[in-house]
């Protein structure tokens, strides 16, 4: 369990996932965590649920975390900074995890010498399988790298980047899951399409991503070779294969994960001139 207060700017999706995953984990305890989010429903839900401690005071938060986690949305990243400007000391680490917010920006908006880490993580973290990148600000120790790298290891897998690849991550693993749950729901459609419930159709569906994920994982095997595996000669997959070709599923989803990433940047840009 580690030693240091976290304090989470934010209490959506993104951080209620963080948070629980943070706990199922063991990583800290209820009474070591503070949410504040502007929606008393959602930090007195999040309350309930978890036994943490809530506010609708962002200063609150600051006056009792080591380390901050701004799980807020792009947009009110710039407000958030800027009350808090003096109320966040060299003593704190700020992690972001606001997508396509420039480390300079964040950086530029707090006193000089404040400690930054930006995180792109995703909602799997909430079931321990995130898959996250991070890049350390111009001030952000080795130390404070480990410490964010054990976070993330502990609810799934990280890697430290360059900034400028943190877009990329975001077009693909974090609206990833997004991408995927709509495979998923094809997989069961075409399921009910051809007899099955659809409970019985969904389960087999995620079952099988979850499997074929964790082959491509653990096996150390190229995944052209694993569909392979499963692609006889004159067979069914083979069938299915060319359905897929020729629908441009392959294409689909690179066109997916770069409009992503071009969102991604485009709403970073306002920010770096600012910064």
């Amino acid at each position: 369990m580690l030693k240091e207060r976290f304090g989470f700017i934010g209490g959506g999706k993104m951080g209620e996932a963080l948070v629980k995953g943070i706990l199922k984990a063991k990583l800290s305890s209820a009474d070591k965590i503070i949410v504040g989010d502007p929606l008393k429903e959602r930090v007195l839900l999040l309350e309930k649920e978890t036994g943490i401690k809530t506010t609708q005071n962002n200063k609150e938060i600051v006056q009792n975390a080591d380390l901050i986690i701004l799980a807020v949305k792009p947009n009110t990243v710039g407000g958030v900074l800027k009350e808090l400007k003096d109320s966040i000391t060299k003593k704190h680490l700020i992690v972001s995890i606001a997508a396509g917010i420039p480390i300079a920006f964040i950086e530029s908006s707090l006193k000089p010498g404040c400690r930054v880490i930006r995180v792109m993580p995703n909602t799997p973290c909430l079931v321990g399988e995130t898959a996250a990148g991070f890049a350390l600000g111009t001030n952000a120790t080795e130390a404070d790298g480990k410490l964010v790298s054990t976070i993330l290891s502990a609810v799934g897998k990280c890697f430290l980047l360059d900034e400028k690849l943190l877009d990329t991550v975001t077009g693909l693993s974090g609206s990833g899951p997004a991408f995927v749950y709509m495979v998923i729901e094809a997989l069961s459609d075409g399921g009910v399409k051809m007899g099955l419930t659809r409970d019985v159709a969904t389960k087999l569906a995620a079952q099988t991503v979850l499997g074929s994920a964790k082959m491509v994982l653990e096996s150390g095997i190229h995944i052209g070779e694993l569909k392979d595996f499963v692609t006889s000669p004159g067979g069914t997959t083979i069938e299915g294969i060319h359905a897929l070709e020729k629908g441009g599923l392959r294409t689909a989803l690179i066109d997916a994960v770069e409009a992503a990433t071009l969102k991604s940047k485009k709403l970073g840009e306002a920010f770096s001139k600012k910064a």
